[in-house]
């Protein structure tokens, strides 16, 4: 922690250098960090909803699933971004010393201004359904903390393994989006069979997933307190071991790479 104090600059200009690289030359600007959780939100409405009859008690299927994808674009923007950002940074790697940790911690900035894109864009989606926002919309700074935690917690597994191994480059996108599936984005977690809602809430993107819909919606969204309790246990594991993996490894990622 005290090396990350003393290189924050060096923090601070590797956030800001993956702002610029997002965002510059592109044709409609900080639109593109709409583009895809819209298109998803319209894909998964219209099969889960239309087609799959999926119940969403008496929130409108759009709402629900936007409010289920604002959590995991952000878990998986941060955890596809840090896990090939050691690889992507090895020409700085080799020539100057720093606390590696730095270059993964740098992609939650660029993804929180796209998660703050997605969340302006959730509040003009809650006033069109006229749904005003419920006392619990206060906590959503701590599910947010869980997101993070979980998708840097994930990353640094995968940035500091594909450096040795570069086949993650591939598993990693069929895994974020095979997760999409198994997490509750486009349906409510209570659809759940009877007897497989802790089992089904090892996959730490449930808890947060969970969290937010809480968040947003109240009280027409229940929350299972032992699911998230399960959820959050998992999150924590997944970041400490991470850190542990990946300061364990990084004095050889000037090798190796």
């Amino acid at each position: 922690m005290q090396d990350l104090l003393l290189y924050r600059e060096l923090f601070l200009f590797l956030a800001w250098r993956d702002l610029l690289v997002r965002y510059k030359q592109t044709v409609v600007g900080v639109a593109w960090a709409l583009v895809r959780p819209v298109l998803t939100m319209a894909v998964l409405t219209f099969v889960l909803q239309k087609l799959g009859r999926m119940p969403s008690g008496n929130v409108p299927y759009p709402l629900l699933v936007f409010s289920g994808l604002l959590p995991w674009t952000l878990f998986a923007g941060v955890l596809g971004d840090s896990g090939n950002s050691v690889v992507a940074s090895s020409g700085l790697i080799t020539k100057v010393y720093f606390p590696r940790l730095i270059i993964p911690l740098g992609t939650i900035v660029t993804n929180l201004a796209d998660f703050l894109i997605s969340l302006m864009f959730l509040v003009l989606l809650m006033a069109w359904y006229r749904i005003s926002p419920s006392p619990t919309i206060l906590l959503l700074p701590l599910f947010l903390l869980l997101a993070i935690a979980t998708s840097l917690g994930a990353g640094m597994w995968v940035a500091a393994s594909m450096v040795k191994y570069r086949d993650f480059r591939f598993i990693v996108p069929f895994a974020i989006q095979f997760g999409l599936y198994i997490s509750p984005v486009g349906f409510q977690s209570s659809v759940v069979p009877p007897g497989y809602e802790l089992l089904y809430a090892l996959n730490p993107m449930v808890g947060v997933i969970d969290g937010f819909r809480w968040c947003i919606l109240g009280g027409q969204h229940a929350l299972n307190l032992p699911a998230l309790g399960i959820s959050a246990a998992v999150s924590s594991a997944l970041l400490l071991s991470g850190v542990w993996y990946f300061r364990k490894t990084e004095r050889s990622f000037a090798d190796v790479i």
